[in-house]
């Protein structure tokens, strides 16, 4: 067949089809009409504008788009926005350096101004930018002297390494060789070689007793630590050590506008990434950009305070009406501190999204999770949200926490309270912020041998000792059970719930 009989066989076919479809829809009154009078009078296009009658909700343009910009930037930058505070603290507040150890020398007081840390053993910290070049971390030996728990994490205070008897080292002490984007060097032999994706990381540690050992025991193996660039690992300088346990340390991320001066300050260090550049991108329309001078203009610093603000009212909204999946049991009012992604990490990507606002809820009340959770952690971290009627823990009240004699612990249980508000400890006359089983010998015992905890603004008569005060803040409760046995994690042990008792 020829090509101009080809043509005209697919011109008469092609207007064949369309007389049939022409004759369907004069047959067919329900088929739909599309085509237009020949003037076009009395058409408007389908599509194109809004609903007819209806107006704008807002009137400054500039400012509603400054304002959705930055409350979702908020959301997505928590777990950075929050470690970074952490690092300014040390820096800025405390005068140290990158490769500086704070170590502890007791268990925290309400001076350290931190996330639900907690106050039973001495913590260890330390910050460093791999900008510098790879960097060393000699961790001891676990054993009778002592243990180290925690992690390293990097800007997006991600874990990249575990440490300690459950970490890479698995308690047998060694050296972590941690290297910045893009290194293309050998490790040297004798090193666990963790690369990382950022150039600042940093540490937390809680350093733990041995059997026998005491706090000041627990401190004097936190200084075996050693902290110091891979250039000087033939002649390591002496490692510089800070006890922050009478200065404090302001930890707390803001909820104003100058949290997205934190940003500033951590993006225009750390290299983009593509899953990231949309986000970036919004950042450049509030005025912060890589490389340039931090310099939003009035509607945008008057937007980001304000989206701040609204993202700590909508998570603080979240937690009071957590979904009942993340209960811990079903009928009763706890949940884990350590509330995972579906894959029971901690970095809420997955292969087609990231769900920035449960992560954000996570990295709103936690710092330093794992890599991931496993069926058996050696901790666990029960929050108390509501009392046994289902009502959020309020300003005001006083509450009782009744625990059995036989706690599933094969270590210890301590019951801390922060201020809600904060998520960190509750400045108090008394400076308790906890009690756990080693208090028992000076607490009023139940007749089973159990003990009653109160939780309030004043201790019930004669209850002073089994009282952790709250000065009238809303309280946020954490029971931490360290070496939970199986009945625990199996979930065939149940605490009860807070009772409110006046």
């Amino acid at each position: 067949m020829s090509r101009r009989a080809f043509h005209a066989l697919a011109a008469s076919g092609l207007a064949l089809g369309l007389s049939h479809r022409a004759h369907a829809q004069t047959a067919d009154s329900s088929a739909p009409q599309t085509s237009l009078p020949a003037d076009g009078q009395g058409k408007e296009p389908r599509g194109g504008q809004p609903p007819a009658g209806v107006s704008a909700s807002v009137g400054d343009f500039g400012y509603q788009l400054a304002y959705q910009r930055a409350f979702e930037l908020l959301l997505w930058a928590m777990p950075a926005q929050a470690i970074y505070r952490f690092r300014a603290a040390a820096l800025e507040d405390l005068g140290l350096r990158d490769n500086d150890i704070l170590a502890w020398s007791a268990a925290a007081p309400p001076n350290l101004e931190a996330t639900t840390a907690n106050s039973s053993t001495p913590y260890i910290t330390a910050f460093s930018d791999l900008q510098a070049g790879p960097l060393v971390l000699e961790v001891p030996t676990a054993g009778p002297e002592g243990s180290l728990y925690g992690q390293v994490v990097d800007a997006w205070q991600y874990t990249i390494a575990d440490v300690g008897p459950s970490g890479m080292d698995q308690g047998k002490g060694a050296k972590y060789l941690f290297t910045p984007p893009g290194y293309e060097g050998d490790a040297p032999e004798g090193y666990i070689h963790v690369p990382s994706p950022n150039y600042r990381i940093a540490f937390a540690f809680r350093s733990v007793r041995a059997e026998g050992k005491t706090t000041e025991d627990a401190y004097a193996y936190a200084k075996k630590l050693r902290m110091y660039p891979l250039a000087q690992a033939q002649n390591p300088p002496k490692q510089r050590f800070f006890d922050p346990i009478e200065s404090g340390y302001q930890t707390l991320p803001f909820f104003d506008e100058r949290a997205f001066e934190d940003m500033y300050h951590v993006f225009t260090v750390e290299p983009p990434e593509d899953k990231h550049k949309v986000m970036l991108g919004m950042m450049e329309t509030l005025g912060i950009k890589r490389g340039r001078p931090y310099a939003p203009n009035d509607t945008a610093k008057k937007a980001m305070r304000q989206a701040a603000i609204d993202v700590w009212y909508a998570m603080e909204a979240w937690f009071d009406a957590i979904p009942k999946e993340k209960l811990y049991w079903p009928d009763r009012h706890y949940a884990s501190l350590l509330l995972t992604d579906e894959n029971k990490r901690f970095t809420w990507e997955y292969d087609d999204r990231i769900d920035t606002y449960e992560r954000a809820a996570e990295y709103f009340w936690c710092t330093y999770m794992p890599t991931e959770l496993s069926d058996a952690p050696a901790t666990q971290y029960m929050m108390g949200l509501a009392d046994n009627t289902g009502a959020p823990l309020m300003a005001g009240a006083t509450y009782r926490l009744d625990l059995p004699a036989d706690m599933p612990v094969s270590q210890f249980w301590a019951l801390t309270v922060y201020d809600r508000a904060t998520k960190s400890f509750i400045y108090t006359e008394e400076g308790r912020t906890t009690l756990s089983s080693y208090d028992i010998p000076n607490m009023v015992k139940n007749d089973d041998g159990g003990v009653s905890l109160f939780v309030g603004p004043a201790a019930p008569e004669g209850m002073q000792s089994n009282w952790i005060p709250t000065r009238g803040k809303r309280p946020l409760t954490a029971l931490r059970l360290y070496g939970p046995t199986e009945d625990f994690n199996q979930k065939r042990f149940k605490l009860a719930d807070f009772v409110r008792i006046s």
